[in-house]
């Protein structure tokens, strides 16, 4: 019983005392998140594929180069990423660890994880061609989440916690960029309407599942310009590494379906807060724009010199870092510097925040 009550108390107060520590929490009055739960690919996996024999990794330097103690803990950038930065908006704390980090606490698991897998996407394929957690491994982690919540606070406090907790979903990219734009096997078998429309019904199907199992406040991140990122680029822009426009096109589609998809599912789900989360419009303008955001570029990259260095190529044959990150909008060929990803979540959340309440 005193267990109980001590873990009851910790659940009670932790995300009061660091909302009130972070500078960043804008929450609305009156309002608390126990948790941020977080599921998707690199862009949120703050580490789960340390533990999975893949290549899509990146615990060691320079990856983590700026991150707290200059630790390369699997976030694919020299620092935080949006899984820290939402878990710092809702005021839970400063950085949201892996669950399959076999050092945490109950403490950690009541205060929220990410089950995001870099390389990992709404196509089950996908997963598949990268060697990582798929969408389903991820889903049935939360479930195995959930059990030990019950285990530790009781049914009821669990329920409550979840109805409470913010739930972040992260996926498409590679699905866009390597499954369909890359590879041969699904254009064989789908031609892009058809493939943005299976993977739109997939998150709606996720998010459906979410509010079973008892989630109701869902933020739903669509794609990102992928044509834009530094390595599609290089490989597919021309002499001049323009932006990949049929890539974009192809983005635009799965991101129209995916919203229109949401509104509908609102209808069917009236005390369920589904969020749209813009990160397309949001990505395309710092990289239209990067001087009005303080950056020098948003084509080169601060890891590598070919503009195509991601994950082992970052470390291998001892390849240049930039010295300043914080002018480069992307780390790597990939994925963004810690300002960048600073840049983007908050201009996201500061415009939907209110809309999880």
């Amino acid at each position: 019983m005193a267990f109980l009550f001590s873990v009851n108390v910790i659940i009670n107060l932790c995300p009061l005392v660091v909302a009130a520590a972070l500078s960043s929490s804008s929450l609305p009055k009156n309002q608390s998140v126990p948790a941020v739960i977080i599921f998707g690919d690199s862009i949120v996996d703050t580490g789960n594929n340390n533990y999975i024999p893949t290549f899509m990794r990146c615990d060691f330097y320079p990856y983590g180069r700026d991150f707290k103690g200059g630790k390369s803990t699997g976030r694919f950038s020299n620092g935080k990423i949006p899984s820290d930065i939402f878990a710092e908006w809702f005021g839970v704390k400063e950085f949201l660890p892996p669950y399959l980090d076999p050092n945490l606490q109950i403490q950690d698991l009541l205060t929220g994880v990410s089950f995001a897998s870099a390389g990992s996407g709404y196509d089950p394929l996908t997963p598949k061609l990268l060697s990582v957690i798929s969408l389903a491994d991820q889903l049935r982690m939360f479930k195995e989440y959930t059990k030990k919540l019950k285990e530790a606070v009781s049914e009821e406090r669990t329920a409550q916690i979840l109805a409470q907790s913010i739930f972040i979903l992260c996926l498409g990219s590679n699905d866009i960029s390597v499954t369909y734009y890359l590879t041969p096997f699904r254009r064989i078998q789908y031609d892009s309407d058809e493939y943005t429309s299976i993977l739109a019904n997939i998150s709606l199907s996720l998010q459906q599942e979410l509010y079973q199992l008892g989630a109701r406040r869902i933020g739903v991140m669509n794609v990102a310009p992928v044509g834009c990122v530094s390595l599609q680029r290089t490989l597919f822009g021309g002499l001049w590494r323009r932006c990949v426009k049929s890539e974009n096109q192809l983005t635009q589609i799965f991101n129209s379906k995916l919203s229109s998809g949401m509104n509908d599912l609102r209808k069917r789900l009236p005390d369920a807060k589904l969020v749209y989360l813009d990160i397309y419009n949001a990505v395309d303008e710092i990289v239209k724009n990067p001087a009005k955001y303080g950056f020098q570029s948003a084509a080169e990259t601060c890891c590598g010199f070919l503009n195509i260095e991601l994950g082992l190529l970052c470390n291998m044959f001892q390849v240049k870092v930039c010295k300043n990150p914080s002018e480069y909008v992307f780390w790597d060929s990939y994925h963004p510097t810690k300002r960048a990803y600073t840049v983007i979540a908050e201009e996201v959340l500061s415009k939907t925040i209110d809309e999880f309440f």
